[in-house]
């Protein structure tokens, strides 16, 4: 089974003044497919984002990160930056193909500047921080993850 990581950016659930809706409902949609090793909420702080990836990536070595929130426009909104400074290689995909199909139901979808990419043999996928676009989202790309992780460890195409 996959072993996976989500973390959940919110400066508002990290304080406690919300419910992280997003992070359980992630753990939800792949609970046939993946093994949730950690569940974290970290402030909007590029650091923390970094601090956290590098930690699940290379020294929990799981298969997978699914990141959900800091994907907007605000200023506090950086989780696609500090991906970028973490991931080998980009997938760009993955987001283009997730703000596309959901542009069909509402075109504030191509407003979510998620990343998704490879570090070391984890991927990473940001999600926005709407419990409705995870939910959406993810259900589009869901059934790709598993062959995801095996190209990644060289298992084919």
């Amino acid at each position: 089974m996959i072993k996976c990581a989500i973390l959940t950016i919110s400066d508002t659930c990290y304080n406690k003044l919300k419910q992280d809706l997003s992070g359980p409902k992630i753990k939800e949609m792949i609970s046939n497919i993946a093994e949730v090793i950690e569940y974290e909420i970290v402030p909007d702080e590029e650091e923390y984002i970094i601090e956290k990836l590098i930690k699940y990536s290379d020294e929990l070595m799981l298969d997978l990160i699914l990141t959900t929130g800091g994907t907007g426009f605000s200023s506090r909104d950086i989780t696609p930056e500090a991906t970028s400074k973490v991931i080998q290689k980009e997938i760009p995909g993955i987001p283009e193909y997730m703000r596309m199909a959901t542009s069909l139901f509402t075109k504030k979808s191509i407003l979510s500047r998620g990343k998704a990419g490879i570090r070391g043999k984890t991927l990473i996928i940001n999600l926005p921080g709407s419990l409705k676009s995870v939910e959406e989202m993810l259900s589009l790309i869901i059934d790709v993850i598993p062959h995801s992780i095996d190209m990644i460890n060289n298992k084919g195409h």
